[in-house]
């Protein structure tokens, strides 16, 4: 028996010998439409029928045969099984499900015909202003789809303003920091092969989880971006190189958790967080601010919004922009100085 067939196949597979003696998986999951998945447990070709299998949206929302239609169940239940819901990134579809799934809870037998503008700023009135662009945001593509199934002739969350929020974002990387963690965890361990995935690639974590070796060909680190859908050719940084090389290439992706499985978004941050603390980071410091740490460098280094995009894949140049802008203040600040010192500075 081969070694795909030795471990245990991912969840939701199942599996048996047909009249041929040839081994058979299918995809089950409640709500879902079975799918046959080629090839053995783990090869290539099963992984990508089973995550293309994993995120389709589910056929029947679970339990919608018992919700009264009409209500906010209703519609929630329907949102859930649309396209619109499906065509958004894994991290969206996620977010969104968490907000609704509560608004259900909580207002799920009343009328979605019968919620108002005021409804919704009482709604928002409630909650903290992160928590409530949140939530406004949700709320409106649930009535996006709610008017276009016809379940309504208006969205109640038009002309509703957005709560004003102020932030810096995720908390950026220092050289510092960089410089910490690296003397912390040293080449060949899970967390520097984390790390400069992170900072060389300038990718999201849900990206960055899923790459393994059939991604490096001809010098080029080949990422296909889920949230902007957006193909990405990378050079190797020489440094990145030399922790691949030290990376045993047992499994489809480089990282790994302990038992030798793909990680979870979710756990990921999670145990890479834990490295940051091991490493006496700030309490900020966090997975997304590696991303911000690699753009920051390509922007101190003279780069343009284009070239940094081109390898972040950021789809608009507006946030790419902030690092290009503050790293021009630095530069010509420091010229200004030097001019009035006639003395060169840094």
């Amino acid at each position: 028996m081969g070694p795909s067939l030795m471990r245990r196949p991912p969840k939701y597979v199942h599996g048996y010998v047909d009249r041929h003696g040839r081994a058979r998986f299918y995809f089950r999951r409640a709500g879902h439409k079975k799918v046959p998945l080629p090839g053995l447990p783990w090869s290539p070709q099963f992984m990508t029928a089973y995550e293309a299998a994993v995120s389709e949206a589910p056929r029947v929302e679970i339990g919608a045969a018992r919700i009264k239609p009409g209500t906010v169940a209703a519609a929630v239940a329907g949102y859930f099984g649309s396209a619109g819901f499906s065509n958004h990134a894994e991290s969206t579809r996620r977010t969104r499900r968490q907000i609704l799934e509560r608004f259900r809870a909580e207002h799920g037998d009343k009328s979605i015909s019968g919620l108002g503008r005021n409804h919704v700023e009482r709604l928002l009135a409630g909650k903290t202003p992160s928590a409530a662009l949140n939530f406004l945001g949700a709320l409106r593509a649930l009535m996006r789809h709610a008017v276009l199934v016809g379940l309504r002739a208006d969205d109640p969350t038009t002309g509703v303003r957005a709560p004003k929020f102020k932030s810096t974002g995720f908390y950026t990387w220092t050289e510092a920091d960089i410089a910490a963690f690296e003397t912390r965890h040293p080449i060949g361990s899970r967390a520097r092969l984390a790390l400069a995935l992170l900072l060389y690639t300038a990718q999201r974590r849900a990206d960055v989880i899923e790459i393994g070796r059939q991604h490096v060909r001809d010098g080029l680190l080949h990422v296909r971006q889920s949230k902007t859908g957006r193909s990405l050719a990378i050079p190797l940084h020489p440094e990145l190189r030399t922790v691949l090389e030290a990376t045993p290439a047992e499994h489809l992706t480089f990282l790994t958790t302990r038992g030798g499985k793909p990680f979870h978004p979710d756990s990921f941050t999670h145990w890479f967080k834990r490295k940051c603390c091991e490493a006496g980071l700030p309490r900020e410091a966090s997975v997304h601010g590696l991303r911000k740490a690699a753009c920051r460098r390509l922007a101190e280094l003279g780069c343009s919004a284009n070239v940094i995009a081109s390898i972040s894949g950021h789809s608009t140049l507006r946030e790419v922009s902030r690092y290009t802008a503050a790293a021009d203040q630095v530069r010509l600040a420091r010229q200004g100085i030097e001019a009035l010192t006639r003395t060169k500075i840094g």
